[in-house]
């Protein structure tokens, strides 16, 4: 209780200092943007929907029946106001009311265990939300406060790697309408496979009355706090708006991707006042190489779809021009670190886990360093800095799945355990002790009396059996 109180207060105490900034600057925060969502035409409804569905993961198929109900309910309200008004039409402010309306129900009216289960589901609603919004404004403060980019630093750097956005162009264009259209799909709906991804592990937490120490959810929040900050120390546009018709009179030429740019003295390049900073690093990388480690411990299909949606990823923040190949090395590195940190904040931390995020760290302050100051030679000699790069890169890789293996820990929610898992301990069991008659006195004892062990059907029990909420 003590750390989910500190947790909220240091995220409020966030969320106030960036509404601050923001408003400094003469534009509203994250708080502003998501109070006026109440009564105002949303920016993203299906966001909110998506809120709402985390949220929904404490309630049972009864209440969330009700919720989505009511939900729909007050849209079709707000719907028919703003179309006799002439207003701004969208949907989504129902998801918002019923979420609220689960935080003052779980203030009022529930207790204990419920109460903290229920502020859980709509908080981790309410921050889906909040981290959109918190970064639409770190994008804002970028543009504001970064006059000039490091765009001609990076591209420098990307010829040690063969310049992978002007191939991946290339291709593109060669394929397009098709690629096109199914890359755009993949990395529009991102969130929503992160959604799918984290509904799919938070799906038992309505029968165990719990939430696991780990989910998806959780490393992408912290992504997408902590990343934009980086793009206030190494600001990049993306080879689209540096070096392609995007960046209008403000890109250096129109050569992306037809023609590489010349590798000479790099230096910042004045920029507008609008287009954000989002490059260094790439964070749909990120959030894609996130996702991927998450899908490895559900079904194939959800596996399988983590790897598409990762490749997807992939190709397109390279061949829309959206990234540079040193972006996604750089993604790769910081969305390794994070998910290892946020996992030990939840399962406990050993020494291979510190001397991990400790090597990521490294590696992602050493690759930054690199491109900001030896890009000319890194340019230069590709035969040595290219391998160097992806080396280190799958050096962190490679030190992560150790690690990972070596806690054999899992991400997804903790439920009965399977049946091969039950016979196999129960093998090791019989091979490793001698069998010894049981005594009569010792085959059963009292259920459900106070200090007694839990029932094997109780829901918090790990051998509860599955049932359907």
């Amino acid at each position: 209780m003590v750390l989910w109180t500190a947790a909220g207060a240091a995220t409020l105490g966030f969320l106030v200092a960036l509404e601050i900034v923001a408003r400094g600057y003469g534009f509203s925060g994250p708080i502003t943007e998501q109070s006026r969502e109440v009564v105002f035409a949303p920016e993203s409804g299906p966001l909110l929907y998506g809120g709402l569905a985390l949220t929904m993961v404490v309630l049972t198929w009864r209440q969330r029946l009700i919720a989505l109900g009511v939900a729909a309910a007050v849209d079709v309200v707000f719907f028919l106001v703003r179309w006799a008004l002439d207003a701004e039409m969208n949907f989504g402010n129902g998801a918002l009311w019923v979420v609220l309306g689960c935080a003052v129900l779980g203030l009022t009216r529930r207790t204990g265990q419920e109460r903290m289960l229920l502020l859980k589901g709509t908080g981790l609603g309410l921050l889906l939300v909040a981290g959109h919004k918190t970064g639409d404004t770190w994008l804002l403060i970028t543009s504001e406060t970064r006059p000039t980019v490091l765009d001609a630093y990076v591209a420098a750097a990307d010829h040690a790697l063969a310049d992978p956005s002007w191939l991946a162009g290339r291709l593109m264009d060669a394929t397009a309408p098709v690629s096109t259209g199914v890359l755009h799909v993949v990395y529009g709906q991102l969130p929503l496979a992160a959604a799918l991804v984290g509904l799919y592990q938070l799906r038992r937490v309505a029968v165990e009355r719990r939430f696991p120490a780990h989910h998806l959810v959780r490393t992408f929040l912290v992504i997408g706090l902590l990343g934009p900050a980086i793009y206030m120390i190494f600001p990049v546009v993306g080879p689209i708006f540096a070096y392609g018709t995007d960046g209008g009179a403000w890109a250096t030429a129109n050569l992306w991707p037809e023609t590489l740019p010349p590798v000479t003295d790099p230096q910042p390049i004045p920029f507008d006042g609008v287009t954000p900073r989002n490059c260094m690093p790439s964070l749909h990388t990120a959030w894609a190489v996130t996702l991927f480690v998450h899908t490895r411990d559900g079904s194939r299909a959800v596996r399988w779809a983590g790897a598409f949606w990762l490749a997807g990823t992939l190709a397109a923040t390279l061949g829309f021009g959206y990234h540079y190949g040193a972006d996604l090395l750089a993604g790769v590195v910081f969305a390794l670190t994070i998910e290892t940190a946020v996992r030990c904040s939840a399962h406990g931390w050993d020494r291979a886990s510190v001397r991990l995020v400790a090597l990521g760290t490294s590696v992602f302050a050493a690759l930054l360093s690199a491109y900001r100051w030896l890009p000319v030679e890194m340019a230069a000699r590709p035969w040595l800095f290219g391998p160097l790069l992806l080396l280190v890169t799958g050096g962190v890789i490679h030190a992560y799945v150790r690690t990972a293996r070596g806690r054999n820990t899992k991400v997804s929610v903790p439920g009965p355990r399977s049946a091969p898992e039950a016979a196999g301990s129960r093998g090791a069991a019989e091979n490793t002790e001698p069998a010894e008659p049981v005594k009569p006195a010792e085959t059963a004892e009292p259920q459900g009396t106070a200090g007694s062990p839990k029932s094997p059907e109780s829901p918090g029990s790990p051998d509860a059996r599955p049932e359907l909420v």
